[in-house]
């Protein structure tokens, strides 16, 4: 399965997608409903077809009726037929020569018994029989029917010849050939096939190959006039009606009406193929503006993703420059909205962290600030400086504050370096704590191993006092001004013993290896 990683990728697959799925989707809907429409309209002119073909097929043997019966009443016809009455070959000359007047293409005389005498080609009294019969006991003393000769089928009428009364029967014909379906096939639009009772083509309007092809199919076809078959004649596709018609034998024969599917459908199928010829268009247009739509969209959000690596490398005085005014470019604004929103909340955090304990500006960050507090063992420190004030006395204001700082800095961040917290600063004294917020382990300990770890200054003197006891920890003062302390008798003996090291007996000197570092 192809993995497309890219967002221009995807959007263009998804509108190519969206293009082909219609287009695709209009050519399979425009070829089901033109076949439809097709077999519906082929079927309909099947059906009509079939009624014109009887029509034109009686109209046709009416007229040969017609013409048979004037020449049969001529007189000199007559006159011929009883002056040869006992010469058949002489009055079958006759008859063939009057035949020829009428286009005949059979011509038989029959006597009132139904015997032939003669016929032109060579008939058996069977295949006259019938039609003799019918016209002998019609009211018009005529009758009309098909008859199979040779593997050849005629459609015969039989007339009678009068002297003054019927003495005999002229059969006269026409042969069902390839002439007689091309004249159907003009007058009704169908192609008309005629098979004889062994289902061989005897006459067709189609092409030789396609009356070839169907001549192999049609014994294999039941000759029902309300069945339609689909067949593939000579690689062409055709709807085919299979019309039973029953010669005077008794024997059936076949008219089969054939129209061309594909005929049909060639309107239908330019159609189609202009559709692909569109889709085709379609297709390279929309990935030439899908491609376009798609870089033109994805290249902002490739500068936005950008931008929020820029974001998480911590710098956020750079913006963000899109000159859009539709959503992408409100999502820009938005970008260095949050930009402009932590650098704020950073400066915050920041002066948050100088104003308070780390630890303490991480609490309030994650939990809020809110009065109150809670019971907890913790380790205070107070350190205070010895002669300070005389010390400032004899040295410039300047210098004070930078002695001063650089004190203090030693102090927190040797304080830090034991996880304790510098609670407040007050002037050159320092209160810190060991246990609180954060609890740990030891907190003694790591009070008395922060104060021997201290960077010092040439020779300064303060005092320390540290002790461990239980006492109240928590956000301290008004609804607008918070500080976080502890409360407690563990405080103030703490700074109760911090004061005690005023006296000369708690002194202690230390040595380190940069700084003289004196403990009282």
């Amino acid at each position: 399965m192809i993995q497309l990683r890219s967002f221009r990728s995807k959007l263009l697959a998804l509108s190519l997608l969206a293009v082909a799925t219609t287009q695709i989707a209009t050519y399979f809907i425009v070829d089901a409903v033109s076949h439809r429409e097709a077999r519906a309209e082929i079927s309909e002119n099947l059906r009509v077809a079939a009624i014109a073909f009887q029509r034109v097929t009686t109209e046709r043997i009416s007229l040969i009726a017609t013409s048979a019966t004037a020449v049969a009443s001529d007189y000199a016809y007559r006159q011929n037929y009883l002056e040869f009455i006992e010469d058949p070959q002489t009055l079958q000359s006759a008859f063939t020569s009057a035949s020829a007047r009428i286009d005949a293409d059979l011509n038989a005389w029959v006597d009132l018994d139904g015997i032939t005498v003669t016929s032109t080609p060579a008939a058996t009294d069977e295949n006259f029989i019938e039609t003799v019969f019918r016209a002998d006991e019609s009211e018009g003393a005529r009758a009309f029917g098909y008859v199979e000769i040779n593997h050849e089928l005629y459609v015969i009428v039989a007339v009678p010849i009068r002297a003054p009364n019927i003495g005999a029967w002229w059969i006269v014909g026409s042969r069902v050939n390839h002439a007689l379906a091309i004249t159907l096939q003009e007058m009704t639009a169908i192609d008309v096939s005629f098979s004889n009772t062994d289902h061989e083509i005897v006459a067709s309007s189609l092409p030789a190959a396609t009356r070839t092809s169907l001549g192999q199919l049609i014994a294999s076809l039941p000759a029902d006039p309300n069945q339609i078959h689909t067949l593939d004649l000579a690689g062409e596709s055709s709807l085919v009606k299979v019309l039973p018609m029953s010669l005077d034998s008794g024997a059936t024969f076949a008219a089969a009406l054939q129209y061309s599917l594909d005929e049909k459908l060639e309107p239908a199928r330019r159609l189609s193929r202009l559709i692909l010829l569109i889709t085709a268009g379609g297709l390279a247009l929309a990935c030439v503006l899908g491609l376009g739509f798609a870089r033109r969209l994805s290249k902002p959000i490739q500068t936005l993703a950008a931008h929020t690596r820029v974001i998480t490398a911590g710098d956020y005085e750079t913006r963000l420059h899109l000159n859009r005014i539709d959503e992408l470019g409100d999502l820009a604004n938005a970008f260095n909205d949050m930009s402009s929103g932590l650098a704020e909340r950073d400066q915050v955090r920041d002066l948050l962290d100088k104003n308070v304990s780390p630890e303490v500006a991480a609490q309030l960050m994650r939990e809020g600030s809110g009065l109150g507090g809670e019971e907890r063992e913790v380790t205070v420190l107070f350190a205070d400086l010895r002669g300070f004030t005389t010390l400032s006395e004899n040295m410039p204001p300047r210098d004070v504050v930078t002695l001063l700082n650089r004190y203090l800095d030693c102090m927190a961040q040797a304080i830090e370096a034991e996880d304790g917290v510098i609670d407040k600063f007050i002037g050159d004294e320092i209160m810190a704590l060991f246990g609180a917020p954060i609890a740990g382990e030891n907190s003694a300990l790591r009070a008395i191993k922060a104060e021997f770890a201290t960077e010092g200054v040439p020779p300064l003197e303060f005092g320390i006092g540290i002790n461990t006891a239980p006492v109240i920890a928590g956000d301290i003062g008004s609804s607008r001004r918070l500080n976080y302390s502890v409360i407690g008798d563990g405080v103030n003996l703490t700074a109760r013993l911090q004061s005690q090291t005023r006296n000369p007996e708690f002194a202690l000197e230390l040595e380190a290896d940069h700084f003289l570092l004196v403990l009282r």
